[in-house]
């Protein structure tokens, strides 16, 4: 069994799985990287991840069609994060607490609608593998790569894009400014309020999308607590990633990858108790966060309120 584990066909797999399954992971740290880095801490990631996974499934299974699910993942996750800019940046609430408010509206709506509206378990014809011609055909390169369903091209695709938003734009700069030193931001004529609702807004979006690929794409179904905590290390793996964009990559395939490797260890029957298995990727990412501490620079300005003229 264990000599299964490390064959070659086995290796392939564990691969191809990590990246299908650092997808949700990958949409979600990056747009709460870009909170982060305008100075707000959103500790309602799953909360906003299951209103997303369900609009998009229950979207998609009444309409048939997965662009409206996939929008309106993407409209209630850019409302709820709105929501979450509305606490933090208005209202000026204690973010943590305000964070948690938001992920358990979003666990206790979406098990509502869900009893409500489907009370079962159902299933969807989610986004299919697309093979990319000539490259998905290259052996060992090929089926880890080039072999997988949009909402994964996209979610890889985001990462330079994203980098480039943050480090080479105007935008990004007023993103980093913000987090950083929001007083001398405003001095400049820098809108702090407008740029941390616009960071919050993007992060939602891209979290309502994150619970989008869980629901119709890698599992398409929908159930309650479909997320089972991955807001939650989604918010650590931005702190793994140092809120760099290369980071949440680093962050997602290592904790996916580990999380491939205890699901084949499962399915092979290799003998190690499934509690363990389990375990493995959060103990790691304890670890790694552990290890992490003090070695990174966390933005100035990160959860804390900014009055004008304070």
């Amino acid at each position: 069994m264990i000599a299964q584990l490390f064959s070659a066909t086995t290796l392939i797999g564990i691969v191809a799985s990590g990246i299908r399954l650092a997808t949700p992971y990958l949409y979600a740290t990056i747009g709460e990287t870009f909170g982060q880095r305008s100075g707000l801490l959103n500790l309602g990631v799953d909360g906003i991840m299951l209103m997303g996974a369900y609009a998009a499934f229950f979207t998609t299974f009444t309409t048939g069609s997965l662009g409206l699910g996939l929008l309106a993942a993407i409209v209630v996750g850019g409302i709820m994060g709105l929501s979450m800019a509305f606490f933090s940046v208005t209202l000026e609430a204690e973010q943590g607490i305000s964070g948690i408010g938001v992920y358990l509206f979003g666990l206790g709506l979406s098990n509502l609608l869900f009893q409500k509206t489907l009370g079962t378990v159902e299933t969807v014809s989610g986004f299919p593998p697309i093979h990319i011609p000539v490259l998905s055909d290259i052996p060992v390169i090929g089926p880890i790569f080039f072999s997988h369903n949009l909402l994964v091209y996209v979610a890889f695709a985001l990462v330079p894009i994203s980098w480039f938003v943050l480090n080479k734009t105007t935008l990004g700069l007023k993103i980093r400014a913000v987090g950083e030193n929001p007083e001398a931001a405003d001095a400049l004529g820098v809108s702090v309020e407008r740029v941390r609702y616009l960071a919050e807004t993007v992060g939602g979006m891209l979290s309502g999308i994150a619970g989008a690929s869980l629901s119709i794409a890698l599992l398409n179904v929908f159930q309650q607590n479909l997320t089972n905590g991955m807001g939650f290390i989604a918010v650590a793996l931005v702190y793994f990633g140092g809120w760099r964009m290369v980071g949440a990559l680093a962050g997602s395939m290592v904790f996916s990858i580990v999380n491939a490797l205890q699901l084949w260890m499962q399915v092979l029957g290799v003998p190690v108790p499934p509690d363990f298995a389990l375990m493995m990727p959060y103990v790691l990412t304890i670890v790694v966060l552990a290890f992490a501490a003090g070695r990174v620079r966390a933005p100035a300005a990160l959860s804390k309120p900014f009055k004008r003229g304070g």
